[in-house]
């Protein structure tokens, strides 16, 4: 009950946030969000390590939106066609990839990628270094408009809390159970009868197409598919939002994608009032040294969070209600 609460909680300052803040970058944070809850039902869940991500975010955003842009299709049915797209490309990986381990796994998913990534940078209709820009939001079944932020912005947070919601009844299904069973002992899991490897390709497209839906989703909302999307830096990053916010938690991924993306968006303000406040004029390169903090709040993760922000606090809360010191 407890947890329901806390979820309710949550969603009201959701439905509150866009009058109080800048719509656009909330919906940013949404999809990033949606994006990292994806990757942790892999690397957190089922113990796969993909470096082959944003292979799936980028190329959703790009079939969304040549969809909308150059085919004129509704919004719903491109968004439908881009996770279509990322759990295609997501199937053809994951047979390629699933039947290693380790490491193996890791390189494959990070070399298929970066062949996807020269595919982008070659076909035209990702229009190169320039990528797409403009994308329309068009009409939600053909009467809400979505160039109205605030709609959008509604529209955007439905797909991710259902995005969510489906990665939790996953998580606590039977199928869950058995991908954590892998994650923890894969040769006790052949053992006891599973076929291993069709698990991890289901969890692996289930993966991709949620990964798809986020990226889908911030094509749409921002009206932007670039290059970016589709790089292995892109793949880094998400693997960062999962670690630093807590490993094979729920709401880690989310706490780590609103603190990386936050702090990308925002450092250069942070760092300008710093300057004011102290007369300190280091403060105002700080918003040029993105990479430099965000890697330093990663190495203080590491060395003191293990478990993540919302892991280690799960752990604590853990301990106060068993008794032990915290």
């Amino acid at each position: 009950m407890n947890k329901k609460i806390a979820y309710g909680v949550f969603l009201a300052l959701l439905l509150a946030a866009p009058y109080v803040m800048y719509p656009v970058l909330l919906m940013k944070l949404l999809c990033f969000a949606l994006f990292a809850c994806a990757f942790n039902l892999l690397l957190g869940f089922t113990g796969l390590l993909s470096f082959g991500h944003a292979a799936f975010f980028g190329a959703a955003g790009y079939v969304t939106g040549y969809a909308i842009q150059t085919l004129e299709l509704p919004f719903e049915l491109s968004i439908v066609l881009g996770v279509a797209a990322a759990a295609l490309i997501g199937l053809g990986m994951g047979l390629l990839a699933v039947r290693r381990q380790g490491i193996y796994f890791t390189m494959i998913t990070l070399a298929l990628a970066q062949m996807f990534y020269f595919v982008c940078v070659q076909v035209p209709q990702t229009h190169g270094e320039d990528g797409m820009q403009g994308v329309a939001r068009g009409k939600l079944l053909g009467t809400i408009d979505l160039s109205n932020d605030l709609a959008m912005y509604y529209v955007v947070l439905a797909l991710a809390v259902g995005g969510f919601a489906l990665i939790a009844r996953v998580v606590h299904s039977p199928f869950g159970q058995v991908l954590k069973a892998i994650k923890e002992n894969e040769p006790r899991a052949i053992s006891l009868g599973y076929d291993v490897d069709k698990y991890k390709l289901m969890a692996f497209v289930l993966s991709a197409a949620l990964a798809g839906l986020a990226g889908a989703t911030k094509t749409t909302a921002l009206g932007l598919a670039s290059l970016t999307d589709v790089e292995w830096t892109m793949s880094g990053l998400v693997v960062l939002m999962t670690l630093v916010g807590g490993l094979g938690t729920l709401v880690g991924p989310i706490v780590g994608a609103v603190l990386v993306i936050g702090l990308e968006n925002r450092l250069g303000d942070i760092g300008e009032a710093l300057a004011n406040g102290t007369g300190v004029e280091w403060f105002r390169t700080l918003g040029d040294s993105v990479s430099i903090v965000i890697g330093f709040i990663f190495v203080i993760c590491v060395l003191l969070f293990r478990r993540g922000i919302v892991g280690e606090a799960l752990a604590w809360f853990g301990k106060r209600a068993a008794g032990k010191p915290a």
